[in-house]
């Protein structure tokens, strides 16, 4: 209402990440809880050492305490303080920027992702049909906020009337007791939080009240996770996007006639991220290079790409980054994928995360569908081993569930018995795996540890 943009900055960054991100958003307010305010004041401190106005610091003050805190506003004084009769200065159009929003920097230093109100309140009407809510639903928070302005559900559960329940820290505890305590209808979460949420100990859940429908993305699911997650009550409903998309750019639309299929086939097709929600424009998977469609045969594969008003104005201050994105007249997502005949896309990979072995391409997102199978993996991710022979081989990461122990071998033939050979792990290393801020797997630093490891043979 004050005309500024939005900018929701991850908590998890450290404070030289908090102050570069400050400085290229060119921020003039923070907001900070109070929780978070020593982090908050290193990165504005740092900003000061350059020489660099910082921004007005206002703190959101959580809990009493006898600790005076100087040269800040407190939120609600701040609010007191302003004109009750102050003009709203709405966006001269509807493409005038809402947000920045940056990206989680798996691949790269992380990037400022613009959103329109156009795009927001598109995608925020989209997302809330596509979550399957009503009015005056009850939603639990698990996805960060500063993830695209939490999935653009923060927008969404406005515009419905929807109660929002929020964790300080996300464990599997505080989730059941949170939808018994408050008979929560909606929540959403990555797969690492669905993970979590399948593998609690019996005596840290609760019965749930009711069908609680789940939206998850930012990675494709293990059927074997969905199924996992139905058989405890939840409904689940699969999107895919990216920040670049506002969030959720399509869903696995059930069909009915899918529900007289054999329970594995049901799972295999709700793990596919399915066909483009109503407000956007167009989802396509081409040639990254020729940018001709691929085939729709579920074999052929191309990368996955968007165009439309719910895909962001472009990167903030990076204008080469955005011609870059843009090339042909679409956004390209850098996720590989084949086209079904029915339409419906299914990501098979990052393009920097597909293995070449023996001139044969490895969708490292299939061994890791294999490797949840297994009854002893909690987590698992595939990377390229060099190989002197082959080029490139599989190597596993895999964390074990409390109470197992198995050996790489054991894995190895396991993955053998439901792969083509050429397609399993040849390395099987036991670690806990490193996560992102949104909880995603940092194949990055994986990859690096096989690159260490050099050729097998």
């Amino acid at each position: 209402m004050a005309g500024a943009v939005l900018c929701t900055l991850n908590t998890r960054l450290d404070s030289a990440m908090l102050s570069t991100l400050l400085m290229h958003s060119e921020a003039k307010i923070i907001f900070v809880d109070q929780q978070f305010l020593q982090l908050a004041q290193e990165a504005l401190s740092i900003i000061s050492s350059k020489n660099t106005k910082p921004p007005l610091l206002v703190v959101i003050i959580s809990e009493k305490s006898n600790n005076s805190i100087t040269n800040t506003w407190d939120y609600e004084s701040l609010l007191e303080s302003g004109d009750r009769d102050f003009a709203i200065r709405w966006p001269i159009t509807e493409f005038d920027p809402i947000s920045i929003n940056y990206t989680s920097g798996t691949t790269s230093r992380p990037k400022g992702v613009v959103f329109s109100h156009r795009g927001a309140y598109l995608n925020s009407i989209a997302t809330f049909l596509v979550h399957e809510m009503s009015t005056l639903p009850i939603y639990l928070w698990t996805v960060p906020t500063f993830h695209c302005n939490g999935w653009c559900m923060i927008w969404g559960l406005a515009a419905v009337g929807g109660t929002n329940v929020c964790l300080r820290s996300v464990s599997p505890k505080e989730i059941f007791e949170s939808i018994s305590l408050y008979k929560v209808t909606h929540m959403g979460g990555a797969p690492t939080v669905l993970n979590m949420i399948v593998n609690t100990p019996s005596c840290d859940r609760k019965p749930l009240p009711h069908k609680v429908k789940i939206m998850t993305g930012g990675s494709p699911p293990p059927p074997q996770m969905i199924s996992r997650m139905e058989e405890l009550g939840f409904g689940v409903i699969h999107f895919y996007g990216l920040t670049e998309t506002h969030g959720a750019g399509t869903y696995c639309l059930w069909k009915p006639e899918w529900d007289s299929l054999p329970s594995d086939e049901r799972l295999i097709l709700k793990a596919r991220q399915g066909v483009q929600h109503l407000c956007v424009e167009e989802v396509d998977v081409r040639d990254s290079i020729t940018m001709k469609k691929v085939p729709a045969d579920g074999i052929t594969m191309g990368e996955v790409m968007f165009r439309g008003n719910t895909v962001m104005s472009g990167y903030l201050k990076d204008q080469k980054a955005t011609d870059e994105a843009f090339r042909g007249g679409w956004f390209h997502s850098g996720d590989l994928a084949v086209k079904h005949p029915d339409g419906y896309i299914e990501v098979k990979d990052r393009s920097k995360d597909i293995i070449i072995s023996g001139g044969e391409n490895i969708s490292t997102i299939e061994v890791e569908t294999v490797l949840y199978s297994h009854p002893a993996v909690l987590e698992a991710a595939i990377v390229a081993r060099p190989d002197n022979h082959w080029g490139q081989t599989p190597c596993a990461f895999v964390k074990l569930k409390e109470g197992f122990d198995v050996s790489s071998h054991e894995i190895i033939n396991f993955c053998r018995d439901n792969l083509p050979h050429y397609m399993a792990p040849r390395t099987v290393i036991f670690q806990d795996l490193p996560k992102s801020s949104t909880g995603k797997i940092q194949k990055s630093i994986l990859r690096e540890k096989a690159k260490a490891l050099g050729s097998l043979f």
